[in-house]
């Protein structure tokens, strides 16, 4: 499992801010929700024969009995929520977001983790594909805020309940006639799009000539898919159409898409999503188009580190306090306190060590800016302001030390 510590935290937060920015700027609303849910909802809303819910999931009983599973994607949740709270019963589109902790019990390697962090959307109870392309554009935005360029935009459709199930007839015939062990015979009988998603070398070299359900689309799906790729046109947003995209989750149809990153190896995607027209239904609710995406904080927290972008430093302090005296030390705690209300980060070198030790301190601190106060300073109600950065020191006025300091910062 993944977990930050500081310096690496900064840039995980800086990270995370910057994924959440444009989907706050799109008038999505945040929805926090359990980070555990009944198991039912994930076998019947992400998919029995995905990998998810049959080898990744934490299922256990809890002391009632009853079978919980710690949440592996935010998909179902926020449907499940959606229903439960009767948000689709007002204004549509429903537009919420999430962040937080998701969980599988994968194979643990570098990006993939068995605790990961995600951003996530969810804009339901719309058909309009301007709407797709809207979601697309959200996390675009995000991957591009963080001075990211080597990453992919993969895009496909999956078709509907009309033009699929006359697909998944001609895909089966086609994988029955090859050479497949006893499992994935069975997940083709229950989902033969996740064969296609076979990352087993021996598997994708027979299926490269398999029926694409891009080829396959009726001529809803068809102009819909249109109209999502001639709206990213005009958002001037790149993308490659990748007939063979499936993703891990079944309830995708029509959009479907994932961003990679060139430089993750194996790992690389660092986001994705698509709709899931049927899904609310599915759950017990209305019978409501969706669409949304999961962008993974670690992975883009990787990819950041891949391009070896410098990400700015996060809530620097603007003041570090050395006092030295007793009298000195409680003006130091009141200027934090006036200086903290202000809204400018300050800390202070607490402990019984020396000046020097002091100044050792505030130079790892960070901070713009220092000052030294002992009791002598008290009596002339002065300080020695130092900048940190360029070590030019002068005295000034305890009383117009914020004032200073905030002009100094602009």
């Amino acid at each position: 499992m993944a977990e930050y510590v500081p310096p690496d935290s900064d840039d995980f937060l800086t990270v995370r801010e910057a994924l959440c920015e444009p989907v706050r700027n799109a008038g999505y609303k945040y929805a926090e929700l359990p980070v555990f849910e009944d198991t039912a909802l994930f076998v019947r809303g992400v998919g029995e024969s995905t990998d998810v819910v049959s080898k990744e999931m934490y299922t256990f009983d809890d002391r009632g009995g009853r079978s919980i599973t710690l949440r592996p994607e935010g998909t179902a949740g926020v449907i499940r929520s959606t229903i439960e709270h009767s948000l689709d019963r007002g204004q549509l589109p429903v537009k919420l977001w999430y962040a937080g902790p998701f969980f599988r019990a994968e194979r643990p390697q570098k990006g993939r983790y068995r605790q990961f962090f995600s951003v996530g959307i969810e804009a339901i109870g719309s058909e309009d594909p301007a709407l797709d392309a809207e979601v697309i554009a959200i996390a675009y935005e995000g991957f591009r805020s963080l001075g990211l360029r080597d990453f992919r935009l993969d895009l496909t459709s999956l078709g509907d309940a009309n033009c699929r199930p006359a697909y998944r007839v001609l895909l089966q015939e086609f994988l029955a006639d090859l050479d497949l062990d006893d499992e994935t015979r069975q997940r083709a009988l229950v989902n033969p799009l996740r064969v296609l998603d076979d990352k087993r070398q021996s598997v994708i070299d027979q299926v490269k000539d398999a029926p694409l359900m891009i080829d396959h689309l009726c001529q809803s799906c068809s102009d819909h898919f249109a109209a999502v790729k001639s709206y990213l046109d005009v958002l001037k947003i790149p993308y490659v159409i990748a007939p063979r995209l499936v993703r891990g989750l079944d309830y995708y149809t029509r959009t479907t898409f994932e961003f990679s990153h060139a430089r993750l190896g194996a790992q690389s995607a660092v986001g994705g999503g698509g709709r899931y027209d049927g899904l609310m239904s599915t759950l017990g609710g209305q019978d409501l188009s969706g669409i949304g995406f999961g962008l993974g904080v670690d992975r883009t927290l990787l990819a950041v580190q891949a391009e070896e972008i410098v990400l700015p430093p996060r809530n620097q302090l603007a003041l570090y306090v050395v006092a030295i005296g007793d009298e000195a030390k409680k003006t130091a705690v009141l200027i934090a306190a006036e200086f903290r209300a202000a809204g400018l980060p300050v800390d202070i070198a607490y402990g019984e060590r020396g000046l020097k030790g002091a100044m050792k301190a505030a130079d790892k601190s960070g901070a713009h800016f220092s000052i030294v106060i002992g009791d002598r300073d008290l009596t002339a109600g002065t300080c020695e302001l130092k900048d940190m950065k360029s070590g030019v020191q002068e005295t000034i006025t305890l009383n117009t030390l914020i004032s200073t300091i905030k002009a100094r910062l602009l």
